[in-house]
């Protein structure tokens, strides 16, 4: 595999399809009918669009890399289960901000082994022009230029971001106030991942949830990859490894996610968590 070339093909079409997405108003607001909260159920005929711009970019690859492909507007065909490594795409991850104005959304792009693993992820911001992206072992890289973001203060205020319906969790509620943290900063997952590295020290956490609803594949997949690049956690709610290729679901829910600049962090919350069980 040339990770190489394939992230800059993913990158080509993520800032494409990124500076579409910022210059275009949405004209009608559907809803998926997935029974999950009010962010996960909307779309629009920009997220489609947006998705088939990707898709343009990437298509010369399916073929000369033998990849499959999952992508949020579109049925889930089964090919990441029987290729070696696969596409995995959000065309606009944060709808709901998208659809309001507001930061917190951005294109996401993966490429995910049939492992789970991520071994490319690209991400780019459309409201701040800024690109994020990583190749597994090859580090991560802000506007392609090398990335380190200063994570050795431990002393400053946790901040915590999350998505707009876990906020309003009580189980949530209590975990950031013992920590001592602020929050209340509500974008998608993608950039909510992507503003903890912006602002350590930071986490974003989503505890699991019955049903749908809860962040899939496509959600985390990119940032995953980031944070493993830059010596950051990113694991579900109980600390494991993300599992990123499932045969029975392509949703998080069960499992829920915890995103940290720096591992003290996580661990101070994963000893919150098992105390209060």
């Amino acid at each position: 595999m040339n990770l190489k070339h394939l992230a800059e093909v993913a990158i080509e079409a993520a800032v494409s399809t990124g500076k579409y997405i910022v210059e275009t108003r949405p004209l009608k607001v559907e809803h998926k009918g997935n029974g999950g909260s009010l962010a996960t159920e909307v779309v629009t005929e920009v997220d489609r669009a947006s998705q088939e711009k990707i898709l343009q970019c990437l298509e010369p690859t399916f073929a000369e890399f033998d990849l499959g492909l999952l992508t949020e507007e579109s049925p889930d065909d089964g090919s990441r289960l029987t290729k070696d490594y696969f596409w995995c795409i959000d065309p606009i991850d944060g709808t709901l901000p998208f659809i309001e104005g507001l930061p917190g959304y951005a294109v996401s792009i993966a490429l995910i082994s049939r492992e789970g693993i991520p071994f490319i992820g690209v991400v780019y911001d459309p409201v701040t022009e800024t690109l994020y992206h990583a190749i597994r072992d090859g580090g991560a890289f802000r506007n392609s230029k090398p990335w380190k973001p200063d994570f050795s203060d431990t002393e400053s205020k946790l901040t915590i971001f999350t998505d707009r319906s876990e906020g309003d969790n009580p189980q949530f509620q209590a975990a950031a106030n013992a920590l001592g943290a602020d929050w209340g900063t509500y974008g998608g997952g993608v950039m909510n991942a992507i503003w903890c590295l912006e602002h350590a020290p930071a986490c974003y956490f989503k505890f699991p949830k019955a049903g749908t609803g809860g962040g899939c594949f496509w959600d985390f997949a990119a940032t995953a990859c980031i944070f493993h690049e830059l010596g950051a956690w990113a694991t579900d709610i109980s600390g494991k490894p993300f599992d990123l290729n499932r045969e029975d679901t392509v949703y998080l829910s069960h499992c829920g996610v915890l995103f940290s600049t720096h591992p003290e962090i996580a661990e101070r919350f994963l000893k919150l968590k098992e105390e209060r069980a």
